[in-house]
């Protein structure tokens, strides 16, 4: 049975009262619907096996775990009844901060509609691509899977998530990357940005400047121009030409030279104000010198 009308409508509902930052969602619109609020026991409820969100902040979960304890459940998971138990729609992180804080029951909206798996795998992709609960990796499997299940364009999977088709085909473009590439990206240690210069590079190559992003901080300027030299069989480091490194040797003298609070960079040097007071003897400063 397809994605029907009621459970549409309720998870607008419940995203509504998200938005809100409202516990009290409507018990009436949701009866009229097919559904109700239930404190539910947390062993009963399975995870959505299309679940796309493969890697979860186990700090954050823990500040969620954390605040669950003290204030309780304000927003609700969603679930559908499955067997002798319940599926979860939508909440997954909620039942992880659950099952960690080791608390027996959660609140649920309980939705009596029937969902097959191809709308169950749709409905997991659209929730995490919309809230943005995905890292670029995960993103990027996202809308492949969403194209491969419907067999729908770029342009038309773009109408669906209200994404451009340009970010929709520049996020898939990660998944020719290396795994471990891939892997860097999400593990936050490298940026979408950085991601993007590798394409087109071999896998060792990839690592190579990946781990220059990683030891060195490049910026994706820098890497693009390591990226660049590569592809034009001219490989160079950005942080060691002369002209990057133009201040280096004046820091120590800088730094003694200048009263303010201020970071010296590689061809500039950023001075910051704390008042107008600060920015009054900046000038006086400069009258002397």
């Amino acid at each position: 049975m397809a994605l029907g009308r009621g459970l549409g409508e309720i998870l607008s509902e419940v995203e509504e009262a998200y938005e809100k930052d409202l516990s009290d969602i409507d018990s009436f619109e949701l009866e009229a619907q097919g559904a109700h609020v239930e404190e539910l026991p947390v062993e009963q409820i399975s995870p959505n096996p299309f679940q796309p969100r493969k890697h979860f902040d186990e700090a954050a979960l823990k500040e969620l775990s954390q605040s669950i304890k003290k204030h309780g459940l304000l927003q609700p998971i969603v679930v559908i009844p499955k067997g002798d138990g319940y599926l979860l729609v939508a909440g997954e992180r909620r039942l992880r901060a659950h099952k960690l804080a080791k608390l027996d029951t959660i609140k649920a909206i309980v939705a009596d509609v029937e969902i097959d798996d191809i709308r169950m795998r749709e409905l997991a992709l659209i929730e995490n691509i919309q809230r943005e609960n995905l890292n670029a990796i995960e993103l990027a499997h996202s809308y492949a899977e969403l194209i491969e299940v419907h067999k729908i364009t770029h342009d038309e999977l773009s109408s669906i998530v209200h994404k451009s088709r340009s970010q929709i085909t520049n996020t898939m473009r990660l998944l020719t990357l290396s795994a471990y590439a891939q892997k860097q990206v999400a593990q936050g240690k490298i940026s979408q940005g950085h991601a993007k210069v590798l394409v087109g590079l071999d896998d060792a190559r990839q690592k190579v400047i990946i781990d220059s992003i990683v030891g060195q901080k490049l910026s994706v300027r820098d890497a693009e121009k390591m990226a660049k030299g590569y592809k034009e069989g001219k490989p160079t480091s950005p942080k060691t030409s002369g002209e990057e490194k133009l201040l280096e040797k004046y820091r120590e003298k800088i730094s003694r030279s200048l009263p303010f609070k201020h970071k010296i960079k590689a061809k500039s040097v950023e001075i910051s104000f704390s008042d107008e007071k600060d920015i009054e003897y900046f000038l006086a400063f400069l009258k002397k010198v």
